[in-house]
């Protein structure tokens, strides 16, 4: 009885201690990149998901662009960097919708903007990283690609957090 007790009680604390454990996260450089990339994509679509449809035509100023056309960019540069990523033809990268599409087009492209960087990410390994990938008529390493566009996305979203904190909105990065 002692024995099947102490046996339940080690199991228990053994599945305690896995359910508290943070899932395992890719290692090494290729894991690093994969790990920025799942942050900022997160934060790009809520930001996306959780702006109204009337502010999507908001700009803080006349000479700056409008949210759409944010977020189209990141559609736009996504196609063109995981689209090379993964050796799609430049004539066959996606165009983002018109600015002035509604929320939900807008929204869909910017999902299947990632979509297409979850592949070209998801074939990252320690092996690849360095194979040299044209992009126009310049040749750019996989990790260098793979880094730049999870730059460029971190630096879209700090204008979308922005222009959701001007319209009383909270960005995905800053709810707790």
């Amino acid at each position: 009885m002692q024995r099947t007790v102490l046996i339940i009680a080690g199991l228990l604390v053994s599945g305690v201690a896995a359910i508290g454990q943070a899932p395992a996260t890719p290692s090494g450089l290729s894991g690093e990149v994969q790990t920025g990339y799942g942050r900022v994509k997160a934060n790009v679509i809520k930001a996306a998901e959780n702006t109204p449809p009337e502010d999507y035509t908001y700009k803080p100023t006349p000479d700056i662009r409008t949210f759409a056309r944010v977020v189209n960019h990141v559609t736009e540069a996504q196609f063109h960097i995981c689209g090379s990523l993964n050796g799609v033809a430049a004539a066959s990268i996606v165009k983002p919708p018109a600015d002035t599409a509604d929320k939900t087009v807008i929204v869909d492209a910017l999902k299947a903007s990632f979509s297409e960087c979850d592949k070209a990410y998801g074939a990252l390994t320690e092996t690849n990283l360095t194979e040299m990938i044209e992009l126009g008529p310049a040749k750019r390493s996989r990790i260098g690609l793979a880094w730049g566009n999870v730059s460029h996305d971190n630096e879209q979203y700090a204008t979308l957090a922005l222009y959701m904190r001007l319209k009383g909105l909270v960005p995905p990065s800053s709810e707790k």
